[in-house]
């Protein structure tokens, strides 16, 4: 395994357990997702973006640039999020960590299931995760860094 990637995904792992909330109502996800939005037009990025309360999308934007195929990666990513209680970029990391095809080693459609950075979940503190808050358009690695920093100035951790 690449140090690379080991380092990547200590990274990412760190981030998880640091980014839970002490609470997440219907209006805190719409108010983070006008966060992320805004992050993306203050930066003119072409991102759809994607927050979940359970299984109830509660906020869903597309900016210009982006395409209906967008949706379906959101769509792909959260399915991770959910299955493996992840983000969608730790677990294909660490599938990339151990040579392995994440679809292939699962048994999972490719057009149902997207191991690639951009969900993140959303834990609130004795609950665990409550949601999923996508970013989908860019390069994974950016996908998931524009998640992680709206949740960071999103509202304090508890941890």
């Amino acid at each position: 395994m690449s140090t690379d990637v080991t380092a990547l995904i200590a990274e990412v792992e760190s981030a998880e357990r640091e980014l839970v909330l002490s609470r997440f109502t219907h209006d805190d996800a719409w108010r983070l997702g006008c966060l992320l939005v805004e992050l993306a037009t203050e930066r003119d990025l072409p991102v759809t973006i994607d927050v979940r309360k359970g299984t109830q999308q509660v906020f869903h934007a597309a900016r210009e640039g982006t395409t209906a195929d967008n949706d379906s990666w959101v769509e792909r990513k959260v399915r991770v999020v959910y299955r493996f209680g992840a983000s969608s970029y730790l677990v294909g990391l660490r599938a990339r960590a151990q040579g392995r095809d994440f679809n292939e080693t699962h048994q999972l459609p490719l057009q149902e299931y997207a191991a690639h950075g951009g969900a993140f979940p959303v834990r609130v503190e004795g609950v665990g995760i409550v949601g999923v808050a996508t970013v989908s358009g860019l390069a994974q690695g950016d996908d998931h860094a524009l998640v992680v920093e709206a949740l960071r100035s999103f509202a304090p951790p508890t941890a």
